[in-house]
């Protein structure tokens, strides 16, 4: 059960909207005791708007819905934390955030491009060379997996800082693809990686 305090800021607490996947801050919007309500009802993300003195749910006009993962409270109960899985941009101006135009920041770039590469699973093999490789199955994957990490290794004992670059986004792009290839995630390694971090 989430308590929040709400008398603090009459009435509405601020909510920070972030996707689950990338950890991009996607929106700031604000809530009041019916629309967390109504949140957790419908596990859609329904805020309090301030300029039309309204609830709204995000997405019933755009049909950019958020699917909310989890709400966490901060440490005085008066602002809110929402992980969502976003449906379709976040913000009206069709971003995928409110806060500038780039998508997925910095390490929020591999989540993004494994949902690209569960996207192509559907796609035509003769179109795409992702969904090419994973038709091929987990072993022609681990193959590029190999034959990449060597490139990489070569590039990293003689190669210029460019050449590293490049054959370091090709190692992680078929790694990425190999994790799908056996119905794993990123998340799952990083879980080892949580793990081994809090190991003595």
């Amino acid at each position: 059960m989430i308590h929040l305090d709400f008398e603090k800021g009459d009435g509405l607490v601020p909510v920070i909207v972030q996707d689950e996947a990338t950890l991009q801050v996607l929106m700031l919007a604000y809530m009041n005791e019916a629309a967390l309500a109504e949140t957790i009802e419908s596990g859609e993300a329904t805020f309090f708007s301030r300029s039309r003195g309204q609830r709204w749910r995000k997405g019933e006009s755009s049909g950019n819905r958020l699917e909310v993962i989890a709400l966490t409270p901060d440490c005085d109960n008066d602002a809110l934390l929402m992980s969502v899985r976003p449906r379709g941009p976040a913000c009206h101006r069709e971003t995928t955030s409110c806060f500038g135009e780039a998508d997925a920041p910095s390490l929020g770039r591999l989540a993004r491009l494994e949902q690209t590469i569960a996207k192509r699973v559907g796609a035509d093999p003769s179109q795409s060379y992702t969904a090419r490789l994973l038709s091929q199955g987990a072993k022609r994957a681990a193959q590029k997996v190999g034959e990449e990490g060597v490139e990489f290794a070569l590039a990293g004992a003689a190669g210029n800082d460019q050449e590293v670059c490049e054959e370091a986004a090709d190692l992680l792009f078929h790694l990425l693809v190999l994790l799908r290839a056996r119905g794993l995630s990123l998340n799952a390694v990083l879980d080892v990686l949580a793990r081994r971090a809090g190991s003595p």
